[in-house]
């Protein structure tokens, strides 16, 4: 982990940032702000296929085109605003899995104002929870043990999600009756353009890293991009993913606000019932609170901004990711969390908030310009998520393997947050494992870890609460 330096700083912009005190530079953080941007672009383009896939209680779909704006107006707005107040490399935008929650779980239920209404209300349950300073609590109370294993697993979940997202790997057709559920490839074996252009990606940036070339994660995605659209236009290559790499016949594209402020707050709970509407509150709320958590936490301690297991500033940067959640429902576009690949620009040297004011200001531009979000595609951007996978893994030479009471915590935390695609699932096993192991061996782990090992409990529980 790197340390804070004490250091003069150079101009307003430096002291404002602190961008030397951090030992970082102007090139550094212009390079990984926009490394960020590059890495999870793909959200502008993902996000609307997700919302607009389902229909509400009424039958009503969402267009891709207002789905769009919103989803690059909320992240440009709230990473700008992290920037600015929290001073932390760390981007927010639409949260994958739960947008899926709100488009095929509440929306079905009711109306998308009064779905985007219950976004509005989990941030604002959030916002009160940091503001109480209740949040920075809770994640204090956490031992530092299972603190770095969170961040181990979000290591090990980042690279899989590249590797998935490249289509390195694979689910198998007949999981449900083979005891492989993955698998190398589209049929166990690596083929095919998009294929090698990851491979090329990856080991180019694996060389550039280790040659301490700077820029080495933003050079070799636009390398991988360049030579895609080569290879697609001269091969017209199939199997690219969301994203085909080619030019776009376009370049500008008006935004359309139509979302901006639909939300019917309390609505949904006549639409749903009062009990299945507070399920939903209630997922949106741990999902929203732990998963921003652990990103959060390990991001942050990948930059080196943690002393004594403590993120510098967590105040404002909690604050800051609870009005995403209430900027996700007024703008339509999903509750708003601190993204994983925040972690892509910290690789490229980002300490400073400065970083998130440029990743925020290019999802601004691209409020514009969405059709160039089509040109990256994930077999170019997925490297930077699997390299800084791994160098996110190395936290695990500090985790006391020997000490009993965290073993198995520890390890549950690592595998199920990979393994389920949740940050909370496995932030809730290693809690409620903990918990349950202290007090079998007689050692009271406090009010607040057992408070919220047993709310992780009623979590991994809700099915059977709701009667499902």
């Amino acid at each position: 982990m790197t340390q804070l330096r004490s250091r003069q700083p150079t101009s307003a912009l430096d002291q404002f940032f602190r961008i030397t005190e951090r030992g970082s530079s102007l090139g550094r953080e212009v390079r990984g702000g926009i490394t960020t941007f590059v890495a999870m672009s793909y959200i502008v383009l993902l996000n609307p296929l997700i919302l607009g896939a389902s229909a509400d209680i009424t039958g009503a779909k969402l267009t891709i085109a207002e789905i769009t704006t919103a989803t690059a107006l909320a992240a440009g707005v709230m990473t700008v605003l992290m920037g600015l107040v929290g001073n932390a490399p760390l981007a927010i935008a639409a949260g994958l899995g739960v947008n899926g929650v709100v488009a095929f779980q509440m929306a079905p239920t009711m109306t998308w104002a009064q779905a985007f209404g219950l976004v509005v209300l989990e941030g604002i349950c959030i916002v009160i929870m940091a503001a109480s300073g209740v949040r920075e609590r809770i994640i204090n109370a956490i031992p530092e043990p299972l603190k770095i294993a969170i961040t181990v697993g979000i290591g090990l979940y980042i690279a899989l999600v590249g590797l998935v997202s490249a289509g390195f790997v694979t689910r198998t057709p007949d999981a449900a009756h083979s005891t492989v559920p993955v698998r190398m490839g589209v049929d166990g074996h690596l083929s095919g353009w998009p294929i090698a252009i990851f491979c090329l990606g990856l080991l180019l940036m694996i060389v550039l890293l280790a040659r301490g070339v700077p820029g080495a994660v933003l050079i070799s995605i636009v390398v991988a991009t360049l030579v895609a659209i080569g290879v697609n236009a001269a091969f017209d290559v199939q199997g690219w993913g969301l994203v085909t790499p080619s030019l776009p016949s376009s370049v500008v594209s008006s935004p359309d606000f139509g979302l901006f402020g639909r939300v019917d707050l309390f609505g949904g709970f006549v639409s749903a019932g009062v009990i299945a509407a507070t399920i939903f509150l209630f997922t949106l709320v741990l999902s929203g609170f732990f998963d921003a958590m652990g990103t959060i936490t390990s991001v942050s301690d990948e930059a080196g901004l943690t002393k004594d297991g403590k993120v510098e500033g967590m105040g404002k940067i909690l604050m800051v990711d609870g009005a995403g959640a209430i900027a996700g429902g007024v703008t339509g576009s999903a509750p708003n969390t601190v993204f994983l690949e925040s972690a892509a620009g910290v690789g490229e040297g980002a300490r400073t908030g400065l970083a998130s004011v440029v990743t925020g200001g290019l999802f601004l531009v691209a409020l514009l310009f969405t059709p160039l979000a089509t040109v990256v595609p994930a077999q170019a951007a997925a490297p930077a998520l699997v390299v800084i996978g791994g160098l996110m893994m190395t936290q695990i030479r500090r985790i006391p393997w020997q000490e009993t009471d965290y073993t198995i915590p520890v390890f549950l935390t690592i595998a199920i947050i990979p393994f389920t695609y949740s940050i909370t699932n496995g932030i809730g096993a290693g809690l409620v494992s903990y918990v349950v192991l202290r007090i079998c061996k007689g050692r009271w782990p406090g009010w607040l870890m057992t408070g919220l090992a047993l709310m992780f409990a009623v979590y991994f529980g809700v099915d059977l609460i709701s009667g499902k």
